[in-house]
């Protein structure tokens, strides 16, 4: 069984989550920090892929609150194009909007330093997002009621 991997990206610093091999829950996968040396990254990407066994990745696309693109968007369709090729796995770009401020919401009252805070606002904002996907997932793949 494959699980889905979902990024939250940011220039430098991405979060990251991973389903279960059902692709039932979304899980915190940690953040990973963008390296100078783009064989690094490429090393890092495949080696994840490989030993949890990715089949899917989304990646979230900050969309302006009226739907619109703006540059962090290009910097994004940039990176999945990056990673689309040097992992091999199809990306699909998901409207990430406001899932940092729910991520934040869940870390009210966090007791922590600002990088061990950040890092959970990014790990967070990753499983918001595959959460989101998982269940559109479902909804296409469970047979409505109207054919039972």
């Amino acid at each position: 069984m494959a699980r889905i991997l979902a990024i939250d990206y940011g220039d430098r610093h991405l979060g990251l989550a991973l389903s279960d091999p059902l692709e039932i829950t979304a899980q915190p996968y940690g953040t990973y920090t963008l390296k100078e040396n783009e064989a690094e990254n490429r090393d890092f990407f495949k080696k994840l892929i490989e030993e949890k066994k990715v089949e899917e990745i989304v990646l979230g696309l900050p969309l302006r609150l009226d739907g619109s693109e703006g540059t962090r968007a290009d910097r994004t369709r940039d990176f999945a194009r990056w990673l689309e090729e040097v992992t091999g796995k199809k990306i699909i770009l998901w409207d990430e909007r406001l899932t940092t401020k729910e991520a934040l919401r869940q870390l009210e009252g966090f007791k922590g330093g600002y990088k061990e805070k950040k890092d959970w606002e990014d790990q967070l904002a990753a499983v918001i997002i595959l959460e989101a996907y998982l269940e559109k997932k479902r909804q296409h793949v469970e047979p409505s009621s109207e054919n039972n």
